[in-house]
């Protein structure tokens, strides 16, 4: 059975995760800034990826500080 915390995450599941609107992730996912993609039209996300563009994200403010 596939591993619970790499399982597909919804735009809902990210919104909560992030604590952003659900239309943020929309937004950023088609920008190409979000990784994620699409099963049968609708947008997934991988918790590992997700973490580790939060971990990116994090460096690259802490750079530009």
């Amino acid at each position: 059975m596939a591993e619970t915390l790499d399982q597909a995450m919804t735009v809902r599941d990210v919104a909560d995760y992030l604590n952003v609107d659900e239309k943020t992730v929309y937004r950023l996912a088609k920008r190409g800034d979000l990784p994620g993609f699409k099963v049968a039209g609708a947008w997934r996300f991988k918790r590992s990826d997700l973490n580790n563009w939060i971990d990116f994200q994090k460096k690259a403010t802490q750079t530009k500080a």
